[in-house]
């Protein structure tokens, strides 16, 4: 039976877990309500309203820009995030590519087996954690300023039908959700498209994508000790018998320089998308207290995703990173944030609780 599934998956060339997590994915995306189009009148008003948030961000960086912007559905957001998301994901095939999986003293057959079950089940599993995270992370999401990665380039798409839901949920007027969410997929476009922002970030990503992949090493390593028919029987009746007491790596100086660099980029996304529908529309408190909230309890597809990478959304950091944005807007303005667009310009992990040595820094850097 194994040898007859293991020829199976193995027709089905190296990019398999990638078209495993694309199905798995729209599947989840698509929903209860089969995932319409967004309504042409939405998408004529996002288009219309874009155009003026565009100044504002352009007056911002001092970095001219186009307005476009594509109103979309889960689905084309979820393709997105996938294609965003897999040269990111790559590093944890390192952890899952049956390294330490064989035992000393198995013998030839049973190597073989152990070492094509981890090479044909760990990347089909990576496909399924994938596709499960980026269909539910489409599900309340807004664009992709959701989670601070790196752009291979500046396209924005807002998820429109997701916007409504939001401003109906909290009773807000959709002219106020569409600018405010605008302007946080303009900044965050600009932002993370930045070759050096991007070239940042992926360094960060590097260390902090193999430690979260660390507990999905122990998943494998018991996976071995189920190989006999009696353990694998028990497996499919209790299928989560196979989490039990797997404990979730510490947070370490990888996680917390990410976590520094990722909280900081959100919550200035969200600061200057605040300030620039405060501009266009006058004060929106209740915007800024639903955002609020719809971020600590609605998010979770978001917070999923997040992990994927090594990024925690909830938690201290958070509060640090909002004193932080705010405490240098206070002083120097929102466009001290302009360093964002460079190399050097992520804050790191001491910097997030010291705003004033990171402006020490990123103002006296020779690339300033």
């Amino acid at each position: 039976m194994f040898s007859d599934i293991f020829n199976l998956l193995g027709q089905q060339g190296p990019d398999a877990w990638f078209q495993t997590a694309t199905q798995l994915a729209l599947n989840i995306a698509r929903g209860d309500d089969g995932d319409p189009n967004p309504l042409p009148s939405e998408r004529q008003r996002l288009e219309e309203l874009a155009l003026l948030v565009s100044r504002h961000v352009e007056a911002l960086f001092g970095v001219a820009g186009d307005a476009s912007i594509t109103g979309v559905n889960r689905s084309t957001l979820t393709l997105a995030a996938l294609n965003q998301w897999k040269p990111l994901i790559q590093p944890m095939f390192a952890s899952i590519n049956g390294t330490g999986l064989v035992e000393e003293g198995a013998d030839a057959g049973e190597t073989a087996m152990m070492a094509q079950l981890a090479s044909t089940i760990g990347p089909l599993f990576t496909g399924f954690q994938m596709g499960s995270v980026a269909g539910h992370f489409s599900e309340r999401a807004w664009s992709l300023a959701m989670l601070p990665l790196p752009r291979l380039d500046a396209t924005r798409q807002l998820v429109v039908n997701n916007l409504t839901s939001f401003a109906e949920a909290w009773s807000l007027e959709r002219d106020e959700v569409y600018v405010f969410a605008l302007a946080q997929e303009f900044v965050a476009a600009l932002v993370l498209s930045q070759p050096g922002t991007g070239d940042a970030l992926r360094a960060l990503l590097i260390d902090a994508v193999r430690e979260a992949s660390a507990a999905q090493a122990d998943l494998f390593t018991r996976l071995q000790s189920m190989i006999n028919p009696e353990d694998l029987n028990s497996l499919m009746n209790n299928p989560e018998a196979l989490l039990e007491g797997i404990e979730m790596p510490e947070e370490t100086d990888a996680t917390r320089a990410i976590n520094a660099a990722a909280s900081v980029l959100l919550a200035f996304f969200e600061r200057a998308a605040h300030d620039i529908t405060e501009s266009i529309l006058g004060p929106r408190p209740a915007l800024a207290e639903a955002y609020t909230r719809h971020r600590r309890s609605d998010a979770r597809g978001e917070d999923a995703a997040a992990a994927l990478f090594g990024i925690a959304t909830q938690g201290e950091h958070h509060e640090h990173a909002k004193e932080f944005v705010d405490a240098l807007v206070a002083e120097h303005g929102l466009s001290v944030f302009d360093a964002l667009l460079r190399v050097d310009g992520l804050p790191s992990a001491p910097e997030l609780t010291d705003p004033g040595a990171w402006y020490e820094r990123v103002t006296n850097s020779p690339l300033a």
